[in-house]
Order: C-alpha cells, then structure tokens, then sequence
C-alpha cells in the first residue's frame, strides 16, 4: 500500500498532494477539481506533497519545545501586552474567542516590518504593522528559526492560492493583486496544557480564521476538529502534512462559493500537552478583496458570504483583521487602542 492511500484510509477528512500540480496536465486538472470541491464541501483537508523539508519542521518543534520550557519571567519579557502591534507570548486564558478564554499559551509572530507613521488621517489598521518580539538573549535560535519556516509556509500557501484560483476562474493570477509584494503572514506556536477540570476543554473556541488559509502542523495528541454537516469530525494528526482551511478572505473572493470552516481544539486530558505550530496567510492590510468572476455553474452555487451579526466581514482587509485583535487581545486593545473600542 503507497504511503499516500495509507494516510487517507486514516483520514475523515480529504487528502490532497499538491505535487501533482507539476504532473502531466491531465493530473493538474484532476487535483484542481479535487481542490475546489474539498473547499467547497468540507474547508478542511490535508496537504501532502508540500516539500518543506523535514529537517525544518523537526527545527521548528524543538525550539517551539525550548521556548514554552524557559522559565516563564523570560517569556514575560516578550509578552503581547508590550506590543502595539499584537506580537508575542501569551499566557494560557489570555487570547479570547467569542468572549471566552483559550486555554492555550502562545507566541505569535508575523511579517517581521518596521512600524507604519501613524498621524490623524491613517487608518485604523495600520497599527497592525510593526516588529515582532523576540527572546534573542534567552533563545537567539528562535528568530531565525521561525521566520525561515515563515518564508517556506508562505511559499507553499502562495502555491496553493493559485491554484484556487485557477480551480475557481480559469486565472491562477486573479488574486495576486490582494497578496503581492507584502501579504500578511502570521504564526503561532502553540502549547495546549492539559484540562485542569473536565468542563475546562476549551482549547480554543469554535471560530473562522480571517485570513486566505491556515496551514496547522500537529503533534500526535489531536484535538483539532472541524465543524461539518454531520457534526464535528477529528483532524487525526498524519504525520508529513498540513491540516489546511479556508479563511474568511476567500469566503468573500468567491461569494461564499467557498465557506470559511468553523473549527476549535478540544484541550488535552490532564496530564497531557498538545503542541501546534500554525501558519495563517493574509492579504495586504491595504487591499480590498475582489469579488471572482465565476463562472455560472459555480455561480449560481455561491449564495453570498456567511451574515453573522457577531462577526461581521469587511472587503476592507485591514479592517477585517483589526477587528480580530481588538476582540481576541483585549488587554492589549485597551492599553494601546481605547479609542477603537466600543
């Protein structure tokens, strides 16, 4: 049996090889097809094929394991609460979704860039934008290490964008113009404690991800779910791929063709961690995400994106991510962006 059907048969959810994309042209349409209707029924799969070299993957793990064991007054040193812009360790309950605490310790990274001028007339948004925190005393490998699984995440994320692209309008090129240049590029790396009571077993909350896609490298203790017609369906961890999902940006580009999968992570029992390292791919905070031109049979299936009162969409992808921060962080909201509140 090839390593491949071994994977799927121990998968509830599909397994696509984005290798076959190099493949003879009959291969690159079949994995478009499999593409577009993997997003459009379930947005959620596993990616294999992906190339990222597994020596790096095995870099990542080790210094995300060095980094949640250092002695917590070093990782206080970076905490989020001393950045503006959201970068830097949380400690577990910090984070909210939907108004309830995650019970997960952190450290987010993204697109390492300076600070944008801010004066009476810049939007909102961009205070996003700004350096990251980092532990260079106390573990100076962690700087490169991450922004090196960064780049390669963010080529392989670029790769699978256009071929969606392709798979919905025929154009791999036709949402270039929202991520060219500086697309926003996030990470986290993710301790999970164990449950400290039974009812305790938010991970994290059931919630969509702003962003194109999310790429989540696991551990062997799952937890990962995602939200389908039939209820809630494991992530079972497969070693040598990505869980990936559809964010709100390509639930907006397609007219809510595509759907931004609602997901959550069911804490570990008590005893027992679970790590993550995940990857989110943005648009430019600048852009506004285009409406496609699909075609009328796939048209005439997209009902336009999800209404949900809570959690309203904005074309606008600055603004789309703003709102995500102030709502997750608010302690770093009412320290630095009162006036953005209420």
């Amino acid at each position: 049996m090839s390593a491949s059907i071994d994977l799927a048969a121990r998968a509830c959810l599909p397994l696509l090889d984005i290798s076959r994309l190099d493949g003879a042209p009959e291969d690159r349409a079949a994995f478009l097809e499999e593409l577009r209707q993997a997003a459009r029924e379930v947005g959620f799969f596993y990616l294999a094929g992906h190339g990222v070299p597994a020596g790096l993957e095995a870099r990542v793990r080790d210094v995300s394991r060095r980094f949640f064991a250092l002695p917590e007054a070093e990782k206080l040193r970076v905490q989020m609460i001393h950045s503006p812009h959201f970068r830097g360790y949380n400690r577990a309950g910090l984070e909210l979704t939907r108004g309830k605490p995650d019970w997960r310790e952190q450290f987010d990274v993204h697109a390492e860039r300076e600070a944008l001028p801010i004066g009476p007339d810049t939007p909102p948004w961009a205070r996003l934008q700004g350096p990251n925190l980092w532990p260079d005393e106390a573990l100076p490998e962690l700087r490169p290490t991450l922004l090196e699984w960064q780049a390669r995440l963010t080529e392989v994320a670029i790769r699978l964008v256009r071929a969606f692209a392709e798979a919905l309008v025929g154009d791999p090129e036709a949402l270039e113009e929202i991520y060219a240049g500086s697309p926003n590029q996030t990470m986290k790396i993710i301790r999970y404690p164990g449950r400290v009571t039974e009812d305790a077993d938010q991970g994290v909350g059931a919630h969509k991800d702003s962003g194109l896609l999310t790429f989540v490298l696991q551990d062997d203790a799952g937890g990962l779910q995602a939200e389908t017609a039939e209820g809630w369906v494991d992530a079972v961890p497969l070693p040598g791929t990505f869980v990936v999902n559809i964010g709100e940006l390509l639930e907006l580009a397609s007219n809510g063709y595509l759907k931004a999968t609602v997901h959550r992570v069911v804490s570990p029992p008590s005893g027992r961690d679970r790590s993550s390292i995940a990857f989110f791919l943005g648009a430019r905070l600048d852009a506004e995400v285009p409406l496609l031109a699909l075609p009328p049979a796939l048209a005439a299936e997209a009902q336009g994106p999800a209404s949900d009162p809570e959690n309203p969409l904005f074309r606008n992808v600055g603004a789309n991510y703003l709102k995500g921060r102030l709502r997750s962080h608010p302690d770093v909201a009412r320290r630095y962006h009162a006036d953005l509140l209420g």
